[in-house]
């Protein structure tokens, strides 16, 4: 029965891999819901890692270009591998080898506001607050609105 079960949550594991990357962390949340056995599970997990079809790097450097083309900025992209289970060197070196945040802050700027940086101080603060709360640094902000101070 066990072995059958293996073969059941292996093969689950694989279709949800076919469909996209997921996290370790995400992979046995998933399983772990459809199936009780903890330590099959682990196995299972184990057997993906070492054939290389899980892998953390992979999963962050996919989703952090997935989320780039959406239009959020690298700190949000941070807190949200991090909610994944992804570590935070891996993290933090998918971001930086992806680059391109400040093209892809005025990016998200003109397909939200096309391109309009108003001249009302209420109505900048609010187009920076849109920034910042995708994710975008105050540096990468700046540059978005031509003040270059840093």
């Amino acid at each position: 029965m066990s072995d059958d079960l293996y073969k059941k949550i292996y093969n689950k594991s694989l279709d949800l891999l076919s469909r996209r990357e997921h996290s370790k962390k995400e992979l046995k949340q998933k399983l772990s819901s459809r199936f009780k056995e903890e330590q099959l599970i682990q196995l299972v997990l184990e057997k993906l890692i070492s054939n290389d079809l899980l892998n953390d790097i992979r999963f962050a450097e996919s989703y952090v270009a997935s989320r780039k083309r959406k239009g959020f900025g690298p700190k949000r992209i941070s807190y949200e591998l991090k909610s994944k289970g992804v570590p935070d060197e891996i993290s933090i070196q998918s971001i930086s080898r992806e680059g391109g945040w400040n093209i892809a802050a005025k990016k998200a700027f003109e397909k939200k506001f096309n391109n309009n940086a108003s001249k009302d101080t209420k109505e900048i603060l609010k187009q920076k607050n849109f920034l910042h709360n995708r994710g975008f640094s105050f540096r990468e902000i700046e540059t978005v609105f031509g003040n270059d101070m840093i």
